[in-house]
């Protein structure tokens, strides 16, 4: 009984250990280097979908004129903009979303408290960028 209690607190401060443990810079290179690769396919389906939704909107002020409805027309470039400004917006968090993945893999390299702190940082930083995203997606609005 003795020795199940006693592997049991050693596996815990192994795992407890083993969580904030530095990895070996040439892995670390490896993760930063597919999270950029991630990062960018994210930022350029966040700009293809933003480009999208514009185009969509665009046809939508191009139908409308055809129409020949200005109240419509109107109405449909007002969507234009929103939607731009909602692609600017999504363009950001996923610009901002991949600098957190590529700052938090090159926390890996550290160890303990400086790991902690470092993705700390990187959490930090992450929220601003969206905060500051949504500020300008909001003031444009």
């Amino acid at each position: 009984m003795k020795l199940n209690v006693f592997y049991l607190i050693a596996a815990a401060a192994i795992v407890t250990v083993g969580c904030n443990k530095a990895e070996s810079p040439a892995e670390v290179q490896h993760d930063v280097t597919t999270a950029q690769a991630e990062g960018q396919k994210d930022v350029a389906k966040a700009r293809a979908d933003a480009r999208e939704d514009v185009a969509d909107a665009k046809k939508d002020v191009a139908d409308a004129v055809a129409d020949a409805d200005p109240k419509d027309a109107a109405d449909q470039s007002k969507d234009v903009a929103q939607a731009a400004n909602k692609g600017d917006y999504k363009i950001q968090v996923a610009q901002a979303e991949a600098t957190h993945k590529v700052a938090t893999e090159k926390c890996e390299a550290m160890s303990g408290d400086a790991q902690k702190d470092c993705k700390d940082r990187a959490d930090k930083e992450l929220d601003h960028a969206k905060k500051q995203a949504e500020q300008r997606r909001d003031g444009a609005g």
